[in-house]
């Protein structure tokens, strides 16, 4: 009986992130075909910005009309949403309509608010559901989190997304010289995307089938027989309860947004015994914060964003190697973190240095974009791929760190480290929608067809 618990614990967490988690690691294929085309991933980060009204209102519901929220009810709500938008995307994700003149995938960008409005919501109401559970449950739910970065990442390699070749193509065009018209030839060379081993539409059908999975596994999970207060006091240090915003944040680095690192911020030692309290002064918990701030910005807002800018001059095989596996480096560093964890503040600072520097080269390939260092060579393709990898762990890695210094102070520290996430990933999208989108500081090309200079 207790290992189906654990198996149903592992399938509900792994529902929490694996719609938006997927989505990701699918725009390589998807910048192909939608006309938003190279703009998709900025389009993304905005949205998931703005899905973050649904943990709001969850939040600001169970301040003020505390009970009013039935916490079964709004989880078999928001799974059932996540089901039907993953259902819609896999048939309507390629569906254009013209807005003043230009094409834009309506269906795919409202269908992607509701993917993010549910594993936005997902933060704030699966770990108190599970906090009713035995403890040993808890972790193995954090474990399913993890898997909901894992599994669609594997999928995606899979699937070979996003491969391109280049084909000279030949058109017929009339030439007019004076009186006479005559027919010539030119030939062109144009991007021809080979087809990937299933399509998006078997994509989208798997991330319905895991939100099923998930959805089954709450519906088994909620017969399970209750124990709110041994699951508390084994839980968390200081009697803390995360029934608001903070938990967003208490249940892995950056959960709250797309790329969330799925792992909890306090490792227990042998013996469950909860981690010592330690002391630190009002300039080191300020310098934890502002890195909390910068790092969120960076990760959940401002790199993100460019992406597409910084990988696909290097090609499409580039651009889906580097997200499928920056993807994959989250919830490994978020392994890591748990086996290995560590209050260094000097550590914090210098991991922060490194993952912003990774993150300061892949910006500066997006800005040369479309003729960045070394694009001719292998060497360019290998250097950006992992300097998306490391830029992802390090500041992961980073994160999951600054959780355990908090969570072992106090919940007030946490609802900050919430709030200073939220704030700078909300930061780092404002800042970079329009530089994208309205004053078009990175410019795109077609691959087969650039022109740069040797």
């Amino acid at each position: 009986m207790a290992l189906i618990t654990h198996l149903l614990a592992c399938a509900f967490g792994m529902g929490s992130w694996v719609a938006i988690n997927g989505l990701w690691v699918e725009v390589p294929l998807l910048v192909t075909v939608l006309p938003e085309q190279w703009y998709l991933p900025s389009y993304i980060t905005i949205i998931i910005q703005m899905a973050n009204v649904g943990p709001l209102f969850v939040t600001l519901m169970n301040r003020f009309r505390p009970g009013l929220l039935k916490e079964v009810a709004v989880i078999y709500a928001i799974v059932s949403v996540g089901v039907m938008a993953c259902f819609l995307l896999a048939f309507l994700w390629d569906h254009t309509s013209h807005i003043a003149g230009t094409s834009h995938s309506i269906p795919f960008l409202i269908l992607t608010f509701f993917l993010a409005l549910v594993d936005c919501t997902s933060s704030v109401t699966f770990l108190p559901f599970m906090m009713q559970l035995q403890p040993q449950y808890t972790n193995t739910f954090f474990i399913g989190e993890g898997l909901s970065g894992l599994i669609p990442a594997l999928i995606a390699l899979g699937q070979g997304s996003g491969i391109s070749s280049c084909t000279n193509v030949s058109y017929k065009v009339n030439i007019t010289t004076g009186n006479e018209t005559m027919e010539s030839t030119i030939f062109q060379l144009e991007t021809s995307y080979l087809p990937p081993n299933f399509s998006t539409l078997i994509f989208f059908l798997l991330m319905t089938a895991m939100m099923l999975t998930c959805s089954l596994a709450f519906f088994f999970l909620t017969r399970q027989p209750k124990v709110w207060e041994l699951s508390q006091q084994h839980l968390f240090p200081s009697n803390i309860v995360l029934n608001s915003f903070d938990q967003i944040h208490d249940e892995g680095a950056d959960s709250q947004l797309s790329r969330g690192c799925s792992c909890p911020k306090d490792p227990k030692e042998p013996g469950d015994i909860l981690p010592q309290k330690i002391s630190y002064s009002l300039t080191q918990l300020t310098l934890i914060y502002l890195l909390i701030t910068w790092v969120s910005a960076l990760t959940n807002g401002v790199l993100p964003s460019v992406q597409s800018y910084s990988c696909l001059p290097y090609g499409h095989t580039t651009y889906h190697l580097a997200a499928t596996l920056s993807s994959m480096a989250n919830p490994l560093a978020c392994i890591v973190a748990m086996f290995l964890p560590s209050r260094s503040l000097t550590l914090m600072v210098i991991l922060t240095i490194a993952g912003t520097g990774f993150g300061a080269y892949n910006m500066a390939i997006a800005v040369m974009s479309p003729c960045p260092l070394l694009q001719q060579s292998q060497w360019g393709d290998a250097i950006i791929v992992l300097s998306w990898v490391l830029f992802t762990g390090t500041l992961s890695y980073m994160k999951v760190m600054a959780g355990v210094i908090l969570r072992s102070r106090s919940r007030s520290a946490l609802v900050w480290y919430g709030v200073l996430e939220q704030l700078g990933s909300l930061l780092g999208a404002l800042l970079m929608f329009p530089l994208v989108n309205v004053y078009g500081l990175f410019k795109s090309a077609d691959y087969c067809s650039l022109q740069c200079p040797a």
